[in-house]
């Protein structure tokens, strides 16, 4: 019998203090008063309209992203959680997260999330080295990183530190040098990225230029040694906990749950009862929004692009991928991909199992080119 996945919640704080050159997410550079209590309000109703989608499902994590959710006062924060909670049943020992940005933190903003119900705190601090964060267009400074890092500390143990290696101008002593950093402080999660310039940013229109590739693989290399001996473990393209420590929320993406997402430019996918899966997107006009016009677009997944989503998540993730699994989060059986299963196999990216495929090392190095077979 098909079962409805797990829903988690995504939330969208379009604002920020400055729009860095690498960044391609959608976001407004806060030049005036931001009008949080109208957004608040109209976050909310946002919800309430998609509540219809669930099938009385409770939510299971929630994610306050951004932009710079912090931005926005810590009233403002407790409002909004409130708001869910009395319009949908969370589950009891739900997942709830703020990323923030070193630069608008202090101890008792931290106080005041944490009497809201936020449980995990995700800080924006890309590198540790002052040089390297102007390179890259942030607004703070090595001394405020470190500063928000012993703060959040002291409030709660749940903290993750998003770094990113393979900056302009970086050596890998320098990435390094930033794990090292992050590890002294003991976060109970680190998400550690390779920088990649999109097109639509600024650093693509000015041609900004990277370490050589050998260079960002040996960071690659020898920073996952150093994360493993440091008591961290890989579970992700890009993710390393200390154990019980994963993401919830960015489990339920990767494997294949749904979503709601509210707010600007917000995505949400939301599996029915007979299994197919609808997806939404938010108007990404602020005056619209606030205007009570939500929705951009909502259309049905085909079965095709199920097929690809479901497969570009799942091998991100350092676990077997189960053929039972395949089926529940999709509603389909894997008779429909087994030429594309034969050809990953053929191609060394994936090992058959009776119950699950599991993918090889070279699966996960060339992970684009295992995904370009579940296209067809």
């Amino acid at each position: 019998m098909f079962k409805l996945p797990s829903i988690s919640l995504y939330i969208h704080i379009p604002w920020c203090l400055k729009k860095c050159g690498y960044c391609d997410f959608y976001s407004y550079v806060s030049k005036d008063s931001i009008p949080e209590k109208k957004y608040i309000e109209h976050l909310l109703k946002d919800f309430e309209k998609d509540l219809h989608l669930i099938n009385d499902r409770k939510i299971s994590t929630i994610f306050i992203g951004g932009g710079t959710p912090s931005l926005l006062q810590s009233n403002s924060i407790k409002k909004l959680i409130h708001g869910i909670k009395i319009r949908n049943m969370i589950s009891k020992n739900a997942e709830i997260s703020i990323e923030a940005n070193p630069k608008t933190l202090e101890y008792q903003r931290f106080m005041h999330y944490k009497d809201a119900g936020v449980n995990r705190f995700s800080l924006g601090v890309q590198t540790f080295n002052s040089n390297l964060l102007k390179k890259i267009e942030r607004t703070y400074t090595s001394k405020e990183v470190i500063s928000a890092v012993i703060e959040s500390k002291k409030v709660n143990d749940n903290l993750n530190l998003d770094l990113i290696y393979g900056l302009p101008d970086q050596s890998l002593e320098d990435a390094l040098l930033d794990l090292q950093y992050a590890i002294k402080y003991n976060p109970s999660h680190i998400s550690w990225y390779q920088l990649t310039i999109e097109p639509n940013t600024s650093f693509y229109a000015k041609k900004i230029k990277l370490p050589h590739e050998n260079i960002i693989f040996n960071m690659l290399i020898e920073g996952d040694k150093l994360l493993e001996k440091s008591g961290y473990k890989k579970y992700e393209i890009s993710s390393y906990s200390k154990l019980n420590y994963q993401c919830q929320h960015n489990l339920n993406y990767w494997n294949f749950g749904d979503y709601i997402g509210i707010g600007c430019g917000a995505h949400g996918k939301i599996t029915q009862k007979n299994g197919k899966i609808i997806r939404t997107i938010k108007n990404k006009n602020i005056n619209d929004f606030l205007s009570g016009n939500y929705l951009n677009s909502i259309f049905t997944v085909s079965k095709r692009d199920k097929i690809f989503e479901y497969f570009m998540n799942v091998f991100r993730l350092y676990q077997p991928v189960y053929k039972k699994h395949f089926r529940e989060q999709t509603n389909l059986n894997e008779s429909l991909i087994k030429k594309n299963i034969q050809i990953a196999i053929q191609e060394g990216f994936l090992i058959n199992e009776l119950d699950f495929w599991h993918t090889t090392k070279k699966g996960k190095n060339f992970l684009n080119l295992l995904l370009e077979i579940f296209l067809n």
